[in-house]
């Protein structure tokens, strides 16, 4: 509600002087009427309305003027699972531009685009999930492993670069109006949380209290403090025995306690279910609802309604009314300050839907695909110049799902690497070849190649395959995302049929087998079925609810091609849901000789090879029932590139043409001796609707890369502690001794940079605000415009052997054209120079620290200069 418009600024005083209020006066003010209100509201409800209220599906109250809200919504790279929507660079991605101001403009586009969403919704009468305005974003737990399939939607390995980027994400979210939020964002998952996926719902972590201050808590701490987070979401696993949810440690004594959190905090969806079912901490869910309750968990995403129990909880003496008004309180009170529950309008609610992937925003998210591009090695095979003939090899090149990543948003207009290679090069021949599947036993999207002339896809109004069709579309290959859109102009998403025709031509006779993928699906549609009809094979019929795991379907049409002849394929499909359509991608499992030799004869015909090999968030990403070669649960088991993509750049290596690599994934990827032989590799992450066109703009030099790894890119598994422990004993560039393929911070540019001399100023930090002020001059020592990431590296006195061996403390990124200098600035105080010791107390202690400011790590190769800060002081920071 926003309140501020209905109090002035002035008041009466001695009935006579009219003086200004404070802005924190107003604030105290509006805080005051939100309290009253939502106190009014919880008195007048029963006490089984309010466990009902305190469920993610909250229902009406009409009596009291309550609507119906859905609080869970997702936007980690932009609004997700409501439609269109502008897509991101997965957070990933995100956090490799080092862009404070970048990711801010990210958080404010999505929360204009959630108040377009809203406000049509609301006009529509649609009150549920994916349509409201609180977001279950972002994710900033540490990526300590790279083997966590989740580790693609955080913002890396490092405690600082995460709450620094988290904390501008969400202040672009929750806008800066002190009274109104325009949306709410969530950090997640509180705490200590990484993997591995199966075991989330019963594993138990004993970090020390070392660990927790100087890794696991910075970045939530920093969120909450900095930030002022509306909202926090708890962790499945437990921390010290006790189920996160249910932790009174982190939930009452660190977060409200310490850190002075006034929001809510909302559960993980089933983590009160796994208090008593997963955990055991509690015998049933009566007595797991109320230790949840008591510990500070003022909102359940529920799968069984676990909070419907606090009225039983209430009854038997487990917990207070009391208890639940404040819980109820603390969540009633975001819907007051979105205006959900205000007496009049808010100046939200008059942005229009033409504001959702307008015209910007695209730009944006090109400009964030541009700078998340990281440029890993290059032996002058980059930028390209006048080049001929041009192979682009690999199964990322074509693919959607590896621009979206996941929890994603439906990505209209999406560019894909392959188009924008051809359009970015409009002189030279590009020839293309799918050359292998992402992994061994994982089918993967019938490439355009495989048909002779495209598919044309026929839409007929209902279910029924009949009547004049609604219109007809041709495309190049079977794999869209049609997530709460129409498929085509004019057919209604929640009941439509849809025909696919084509010629299918094989690279090779052999045994193939074909799927249709049914992704993001709603497994409560009320008719979901389709026909494979492969000519020369017997048709397959599936008429069944698609998982709603992210999987596809394991049905399969078995088809031998003995000879290169071509085969009609006919492709028929229903669907009828009160919600949405799904993502469909008709995928194959192709002989690997056949596709192998393909590549290769493509790479023989030209001049350079880009090869497009990585991940997809099918493989890597949240609990998903994926159990192949290298992966398991969605998690990895081998952090190599998977093998059958190994081959394929044996194979494209051998011909002697120059390999390019674009890596794309959500997390690191060694190359090994593959990535010896390339003559240039590109870390491209999921690139979001236009990550395409940002890495033809790369390799072609329209656009010249600077983004940094968030990320250590170690050698191999061997490299690698147990998956399981969670010490910080060699991990991370903070606490790792070896050398890894490329460290935390590192990017090359197509231009150099050169680090003056430091100049140092201030005072010694004594606790009362004083620090040292570093300037280093940076020069654009090359002939190309670019942008500089600058980073400062602080690393303790040798004596503080315990602590990191060396932390980032600040980064900026900064553009200069050729021979233009600029002088960039850092404050060095207690909050940097402080490390916290086994007592998890952070402290500034006297010693000799070094201190590096670059463009990368020292001794990583980067330009930068070091110098050495004595400190004499003490000083004992909060908690």
């Amino acid at each position: 509600m926003d309140v501020s418009a209905n109090i002035s600024p002035w008041r009466w005083l001695s009935g006579a002087a009219l003086l200004p209020l404070s802005c924190a006066a107003i604030a105290q003010v509006a805080a005051a009427s939100v309290d009253q209100k939502v106190d009014s509201l919880i008195a007048k409800m029963t006490l089984e309305e309010k466990a009902a209220q305190l469920q993610d599906s909250a229902p009406a109250i009409p009596r009291l003027g309550i609507p119906a809200y859905a609080y869970w919504n997702e936007a980690l790279h932009g609004v997700a699972r409501s439609g269109e929507a502008t897509v991101f660079p997965q957070a990933i991605g995100m956090a490799a531009t080092w862009d404070k101001a970048l990711i801010h403009a990210e958080g404010d586009v999505i929360s204009t685009e959630a108040r377009a969403k809203y406000n049509r919704a609301q006009k529509e009468g649609n009150f549920g999930k994916y349509f409201g305005l609180t977001f279950w974003s972002p994710n900033i737990n540490i990526f300590r492993d790279p083997r966590w399939g989740r580790g693609q939607e955080t913002y890396g390995e490092d405690p600082y670069l995460t709450g620094v980027l988290a904390t501008e994400f969400v202040r672009g979210i929750q806008g800066d109006d002190p009274n109104i939020y325009k949306a709410v964002a969530t950090s997640k998952h509180f705490a200590v949380h990484s993997g591995p996926e199966p075991l989330r719902h019963q594993f138990n972590v004993d970090p020390s209290m070392q660990d927790l201050a100087e890794t696991y808590l910075p970045a939530f701490r920093r969120t909450v403090i900095e930030g002022k987070v509306a909202s926090l979401m708890c962790a499945y696993n437990a921390v010290d025995g006790k189920p996160a949810c249910a932790n009174d440690m982190l939930l009452d004594q660190t977060l409200r306690r310490s850190w002075g959190f006034t929001g809510y905090v909302v559960s993980d969806c089933g983590a009160i279910d796994d208090v008593s079912g997963g955990h055991r901490y509690r015998p049933n869910n009566i007595e797991g609802a109320a230790a949840s309750i008591k510990a500070g968990t003022d909102l359940a995403c529920v799968f069984k309604n676990e909070y419907l129990d606090i009225p039983n909880a209430v009854k038997r003496g487990l917990l207070s009314e009391a208890e639940v008004n404040l819980a109820l309180h603390r969540v009633l009170a975001s819907r007051v300050r979105l205006g959900i529950l205000a007496s009049g309008p808010t100046r939200f609610d008059s942005i229009p839907y033409s504001e959702d992937h307008s015209q910007a925003h695209r730009d944006l998210a090109l400009r964030a695909a541009r700078e998340a591009m990281v440029l890993l090695k290059n032996e002058g095979a980059l930028p390209l110049r006048k080049v001929a003939r041009v192979a682009v090899v690999g199964p990322g090149a074509t693919s959607l799902i590896s621009l979206e990543g996941n929890y994603n948003g439906t990505p209209v207009g999406a560019v894909l690497p392959l188009d924008a290679i051809r359009a970015a090069l409009p002189k030279a021949s590009v020839s293309y070849a799918q050359g292998s599947p992402f992994a061994e036993g994982a089918a993967v999207a019938v490439p355009r190649t495989a048909f002779a002339t495209g598919v044309t896809a026929t839409f007929f109004k209902g279910i029924g395959l009949a009547g004049r069709a609604i219109v007809t579309r041709h495309y190049d290959q079977l794999d869209y995302n049609w997530n709460w859109i129409a498929p085509a102009p004019g057919v209604d998403p929640k009941e439509f049929s849809v025909r696919w025709t084509g010629m299918l031509k094989v690279p090779a006779p052999g045994d193939y087998r074909f799927e249709l993928q049914r992704r993001r699906c709603d497994a409560d549609s009320q008719i979901d079925r389709y026909t494979i009809d492969i000519e020369g094979a017997r048709p397959l019929h599936v008429d069944a609810p698609c998982s709603a795991r992210d999987a596809g379907d394991s049905q399969t049409v078995a088809v031998h091609f003995a000879a290169m002849r071509q085969r009609r394929i006919t492709v028929e499909y229903a669907h009828k849901s009160k919600s949405f359509a799904p993502a469909m991608t008709l995928a194959w499992r192709a002989p690997a000789a056949a596709q192998l030799a393909e590549a290769v004869a493509a790479a023989r015909r030209s001049d350079v090879v880009l090869a497009f090999v990585g991940l997809n968030a099918w493989l890597e990403g949240e609990e998903m029932p994926v159990e192949i070669p290298g992966f398991a649960g969605g998690d990895r088991t081998d952090i190599r590139l998977p093998a059958p993509q190994r081959d394929l750049l044996d194979a494209l290596e051998a011909t002697g043409k120059p390999v390019i690599v674009v890596l794309q994934s959500g997390s690191a990827v060694p190359l090994g001796a593959q990535g010896a032989k390339a003559r240039a590799i590109v870390q491209a992450w999921y690139g979001g609707e236009q990550g395409g066109r940002a890495i033809a703009d790369v390799v072609t030099g329209a656009y010249n890369p600077a983004g940094r790894l968030p990320i250590t890119i170690y050698r191999d598994n061997g490299q690698l502690p147990a998956f399981t422990d969670y010490s910080m004993r060699e991990r991370t560039y903070r606490y790792f001794t070896g050398t890894p393929e490329y460290p935390f911070g590192y990017g090359l540019s197509y231009t150099r940079f050169q680090y003056g001399p430091w100049k140092l100023g201030g005072t010694q930090p004594d606790g009362s605000g004083h620090a040292i002020h570093a300037s280093v001059p940076v020069t654009n020592v090359g002939n190309v415009e670019g942008d500089e990431v600058v980073e400062l590296y602080v690393s303790p006195p040798r004596e503080r052997s315990d602590a990191p061996r060396k932390s980032l403390k600040g980064f900026k990124r900064i553009h200069l054209r050729p021979g233009e200098q600029q002088t960039v600035e850092f404050d060095i105080g207690a909050e940097e120079l402080a490390f916290a010791d086994k007592d998890g107390v952070r402290k500034m202690l006297p010693g000799l620290y070094a201190v590096w400011i670059g463009g990368g790590q020292p001794g990583t190769g980067a330009p930068g200069v070091g110098t050495n800060l004595g400190i004499d002081n003490t000083i004992v920071l909060p908690r």
